[in-house]
């Protein structure tokens, strides 16, 4: 099978989460499947603009990218984060190799508007071309990709991790496609997590503010991974990164499936 697994917040930031999500991801490879890995890094990037002296600011879940920004993510994502990353998966067990979604022009964005406002170096992903991920996966190796992604101008784009994710299930025409989050799952107004929601309920929750923040671009990329043909989407605890080779086997009790309707 075919699987792209998205990692961010704390499975990032967290030694321990981050060994188990390595061996989780390391053990679906060895059981044959082909695995990419898309990862997110907002809480580290955050960090180092604050360092540097520059606050962050978001519309609807998205960061607003000046182009000073933009090169931090560049150095913070495209470098520390990824590499850090790949140095688990290698503990682990399994070679992977790292790079951007703007190598091999893997990725190409086009500056993205949100609400009628320009983010700046913020772009949606407008194409993508699997072959160096395929090449990767012929040689044993778990590609991990960074968000970031040229566009036309030759720029680099700041991506929406989750977007990536989507559209890197999309063009794999992946059979599953994972989110491993800080987060139990999707909640209802209650505080429950959902563990089966549909896109329209998801957009109803939405209109009435009960999903709110990062998990909006999270519901966005899952619908449209599911509209493009991925075979099942879930938000998974990174906690819970143990169920992830038996996902397809067994009944998980943790997270929440996205389905189309």
């Amino acid at each position: 099978m075919t699987i792209v697994i998205k990692i961010g917040g704390a499975a990032l930031e967290n030694a321990s989460i981050l060994r188990k999500c390595a061996r989780a991801i390391a053990e679906l490879a060895q059981d044959g499947h082909h695995v990419a890995v898309v990862h997110g890094g907002g809480g580290a990037l955050t960090r180092v603009l604050k360092q540097l002296g520059k606050e962050s600011q978001f519309v609807a879940g998205l960061r607003v990218t000046d182009a000073e920004t933009r090169d931090v993510a560049l150095m913070v994502l495209g470098g520390l984060v990824n590499k850090k990353l790949v140095a688990a998966i290698r503990a682990a067990g399994m070679p992977a190799i790292g790079f951007c979604g703007g190598e091999g022009m893997t990725f190409r964005a086009r500056r993205k508007q949100v609400q009628g406002r320009d983010l700046g170096f913020v772009g949606e992903i407008c194409f993508a071309e699997p072959c160096w991920i395929e090449a990767l996966w012929q040689q044993g190796a778990i590609p991990v990709l960074a968000p970031l992604a040229l566009g036309a101008d030759g720029e680099y784009y700041n991506v929406n991790a989750d977007e990536m994710a989507a559209a890197c299930a999309a063009a794999c025409h992946a059979n599953a496609l994972i989110f491993l989050t800080d987060v139990p799952g999707v909640k209802d107004a209650q505080g429950t997590v959902i563990p089966w929601l549909s896109t329209s309920r998801a957009e109803d929750l939405a209109a009435n503010s009960i999903i709110a923040g990062g998990m909006l671009p999270k519901l966005e990329a899952c619908k449209k991974a599911l509209k493009q043909g991925v075979g099942r989407v879930r938000i998974l605890p990174a906690t819970e990164a143990e169920a992830l080779p038996q996902f397809y086997f067994a009944k998980l009790d943790c997270g929440t499936e996205v389905t189309y309707a």
